[in-house]
């Protein structure tokens, strides 16, 4: 089947239901839980706010429009290479220079939901991804993959998405084997649900946080705060992960979508 059949035969599928597009970004506002790193460590990102220009009134009787506060890494959200030291030297590792290619691809959905609700430091480990490619098949080159805890369950409470206590965060997350297992395979990156790519304990890892570590020596991206991949199956569907074109960004809120077979 030539390319531009396949494209044809995706609109038709769009325009029919035989596809659907399945929202795995949560919303974006002042509600929004955001990462809140020690006071003695860098500056806070602020919460997202939303003030208003005109609405059908006096500053502006034809339209609606406002203007935001918001972080480059807030709410369901992209990690460019540059966004980590480990990338830092890649010229095409920035949201306005990274190639657009590797932004849609399959996505490898690895539902750990069960074991995350059991365990809020669950960690993923090569074995286990190597299990679940017995079962479901091999990771491919130029593949996302994302974990799914059902972490966005949580997104209407940051205290309980955040899940902090005296010792730090707690959320699951990869171990540092199962990031570079995943990065043999040539992924184009890593996703969860979490408030960041990496466990909410991955501080004291070795190397500390290995996804942002890992992946972004390697020009690969991360995905944050994902929602409703209870919603898709383990393999087959494909997602569309695209940031703002911010110059020299390091990442961007995004609408990440996926393109779902029905039936």
């Amino acid at each position: 089947m030539s390319a531009q059949n396949t494209l044809t035969n995706l609109g038709q599928l769009l325009a029919s239901g035989g596809v659907r597009v399945v929202d795995c970004s949560g919303v974006l506002g002042p509600d929004t839980p955001i990462l809140q790193l020690p006071e003695d460590f860098a500056k806070p990102t602020p919460k997202v706010e939303i003030h208003k220009i005109s609405e059908y009134d006096a500053d502006g009787p034809f339209f609606a429009w406002n203007w935001m506060v918001l972080g480059e890494h807030s709410g369901t959200h992209f990690d460019a290479p540059h966004h980590w030291i480990t990338g830092k030297d890649y010229e095409d590792g920035y949201t306005d220079t990274l190639d657009v290619n590797r932004l849609i691809a399959p996505v490898n959905v690895i539902d750990c939901a069960a074991e995350s609700a059991a365990n809020a430091d669950f960690l993923l480990t090569a074995d286990h991804v190597k299990a679940w490619e017995a079962e479901h098949g091999e990771i491919g080159e130029g593949e996302w993959v994302v974990l799914r805890s059902d972490w966005d369950k949580r997104a209407d409470d940051e205290a309980a998405f955040l899940n902090a206590d005296e010792n730090g965060p707690h959320s699951p997350g990869p171990t540092p084997d199962c990031v570079e297992y995943l990065l043999s395979k040539k992924i184009v990156g890593w996703g969860n649900q979490c408030i960041g790519t990496d466990a909410g304990q991955a501080g004291a890892m070795d190397p500390p946080y290995p996804a942002h570590n890992m992946l972004h020596r390697d020009n690969c991206f991360g995905l944050a705060s994902l929602a409703n991949l209870d919603q898709l199956p383990a393999k087959g569907a494909i997602l569309i992960a695209a940031p703002l074109k911010i110059q020299h960004g390091t990442g961007s809120p995004i609408r990440a979508l996926a393109l779902v077979p029905q039936g």
